[in-house]
């Protein structure tokens, strides 16, 4: 498996983190770090369709840019710039992860996955993950979250623009400390997403006897 390759979309559906909620507030939360919990909880939960340009950047430094389509509750497709090869999509229950170039195809449960944290139905503050730090930025502001149940290693960093309000990005780290970078540049409000954007079937051709019992 090529860690340049296969790990920039890994990380980006499953590396660190599993919850289906933003996070549950930690006992020394201020009332200030609680207020912009609120806002970027309300901020998600109003999300319906949008798109956006990314830039993903893995451990080593090695980046790889595309586009993103958001269609909640429970859809997205990250399109990988050639020479990629790397398609990302939730159908809402399901997220596939397709490498035209090393020909494989990998399927992972929706809510074992960091996108549930936005892509929810009902994005909850009191289930799931457990918040550890809400930092202010000089034009914004950023949630860290852990797995709540400690069940898996690592954390998710959401970064948030202040004015306007708006969705910049995420960092997953691994238990080994690796960290891969989402930024997103340019969410805005999106109409009309066909339903065939979030959908991705496996390409790969069946062998011979595939799928008969």
């Amino acid at each position: 498996m090529s860690l340049t390759r296969r790990s920039l979309a890994t990380s980006l559906v499953c590396a660190a983190l599993a919850g289906p909620a933003l996070a549950q507030a930690p006992a020394g939360l201020t009332a200030q770090e609680a207020a912009l919990v609120q806002r970027a909880t309300a901020y998600l939960q109003g999300i319906g369709q949008a798109q956006a340009r990314f830039v993903q950047t893995d451990s080593r430094g090695q980046s790889s840019t595309g586009t993103v389509y958001l269609k909640r509750p429970g859809k997205a497709r990250f399109a990988y710039d050639p020479p990629s090869g790397l398609l990302v999509v939730s159908d809402g229950s399901a997220v596939s992860v397709a490498d035209s170039r090393l020909k494989t195809f990998d399927k992972y449960p929706l809510m074992a996955t960091p996108l549930s944290l936005f892509l929810a139905k009902n994005i909850r503050l009191d289930r799931g993950v457990t918040i550890t730090r809400v930092s202010r930025m000089t034009d914004g502001f950023s949630i860290t979250a852990r797995d709540g149940k400690k069940q898996t290693a690592g954390q998710i960093t959401l970064t948030f623009t202040d004015t306007p309000l708006a969705l910049a990005g995420w960092t997953v780290a691994d238990a080994q400390g690796r960290s891969t970078r989402v930024q997103l540049k340019g969410l805005a409000p999106a109409t009309g997403l066909q339903s065939a954007l979030f959908v991705l079937k496996d390409p790969r051709p069946k062998a011979p006897g595939r799928g008969k019992m």
